[in-house]
């Protein structure tokens, strides 16, 4: 996954994963984008088109988010960076090894069967 800074008035940090597509019997990955937005800010439509014109501007059509999806909290490490493998592993229902490597690992809740997921 290429990493693109979304940047944004409205966002303070992002993430994205490949999520496997659809999740029951997946045959295809697609971007998901999971944005923490600063405070009094909620995600919107025009908000969401801006952030995929940017993306497509500055990266390419193929880096383009199919879901972009607002989140309290993006988990990270205890240095500071932002861990895109642990968002995959609980989206896709699997383990997260090093929890304990976490400075806010209660984050990592907030990807767990999230409805806009599933469509």
């Amino acid at each position: 996954m290429v990493r693109v800074e979304v940047s944004s008035a409205e966002v303070e940090e992002s993430v994205a994963i490949g999520q496997l597509w659809p999740p029951d019997s997946p045959t295809d990955t697609r971007v998901v984008l999971f944005v923490k937005l600063r405070e009094n800010y909620t995600l919107e439509a025009p908000l969401e088109e801006r952030i995929r014109f940017e993306i497509r501007r500055r990266a390419s059509p193929r880096h383009v988010p199919a879901k972009i999806v607002q989140v309290a909290d993006i988990p990270r490490t205890k240095s500071g960076k932002i861990v895109e493998l642990a968002v995959r592993n609980i989206v896709h229902g699997h383990p997260v090894k090093n929890r304990e490597a976490l400075a806010n690992p209660e984050a990592l809740d907030l990807y767990r069967d999230l409805p806009d997921l599933q469509t």
